[in-house]
């Protein structure tokens, strides 16, 4: 059984090194230089919830620290906030296929935001992420990795702009706001999410989706998401723009503040007109 285990984990790294190189390991390492995410004498935290973009964010990690030139250590979470017993098997099987040598630390996240009224995804969100900085800090981790690919950014940009009335966007890395000298980064960020998709059916993987008890009872509900509307909005405009989604992208990375009439900086309004007279 190990030996059909290590075949298989080899098979899955060199479809990432060869078949899916260009897609997968290519803008990975493009993130990982380019936005400075990962640099020598980090500890970073990976952060698995199971699902297929943080496993494979954990296998590329672990490729880069079996071969990079420069130190880092790294260390694989697996936060267990309430899985059911078939989820939580999933994730360890997975991590044991993909020779991921995962720490698991549980917390009741279900159960509390469970209780809450309403929708609990918010409360949900904040936190899964308090208690993984807290966990990766306790591990000496300075670094937590976090799983957002290509998609997320510019769903996430398009979103706020149609529903929140402002152009913000996703960044690659932020520092933390509540754990001093703990940053977050994202190594899939330039990474679009179909092609971790192909891979996935590539390698004939099968991972978690989420797994908490209100997404199941909302099953019904999922059209309605803001987010699933925006990915389908995307989906279409792409059939006459197959360069939409990279266009989105990198206009974030060329914002020219001079054509906006206003804009914000740490959370302060300002105008346009305050430069208006300015010559040059």
């Amino acid at each position: 059984m190990m030996k059909d285990t290590d075949e298989a984990c080899k098979s899955i790294e060199r479809s990432i090194h060869k078949t899916f190189h260009n897609r997968l390991w290519t803008p990975f390492i493009q993130a990982v230089k380019k936005y400075e995410l990962i640099q020598e004498g980090d500890r970073v935290a990976v952060c698995i919830s199971g699902g297929k973009d943080s496993m494979l964010m954990a296998k590329l990690v672990q490729m880069l620290h079996r071969h990079t030139d420069y130190p880092f250590d790294v260390v694989y979470l697996v936060m267990d906030p309430g899985y059911n017993a078939v989820n939580r098997q999933k994730i360890e099987s997975n991590a044991k296929l993909l020779h991921i040598p995962v720490t698991i630390f549980e917390t009741r996240i279900f159960d509390i935001a469970d209780s809450q009224k309403g929708k609990p995804c918010y409360l949900c969100a904040r936190m899964r992420r308090g208690n993984l900085y807290a966990k990766a800090r306790e591990l000496g981790c300075n670094k937590i990795a976090l799983g957002h690919h290509l998609n997320d950014v510019i769903e996430t940009t398009v979103m706020a702009m149609f529903y929140s009335s402002q152009l913000q966007a996703m960044l690659p890395k932020l520092h933390s706001t509540n754990f001093e000298g703990m940053e977050l980064i994202r190594p899939l960020y330039c990474i679009r999410e179909e092609d971790i998709l192909a891979w996935r059916d590539h390698n004939d993987l099968e991972f978690i989706r989420c797994a908490c008890s209100f997404t199941e009872k909302t099953a019904a509900d999922e059209g309605d998401s803001k987010r699933l509307e925006i990915k389908e909005l995307i989906r279409e405009l792409k059939k006459n723009n197959p360069e939409i989604e990279q266009n989105i992208f990198n206009s974030i990375h060329a914002v020219d503040l001079r054509t906006f009439p206003g804009y914000k900086i740490s959370g302060e309004k300002h105008s346009f007109l305050e430069r208006f007279d300015e010559k040059g």
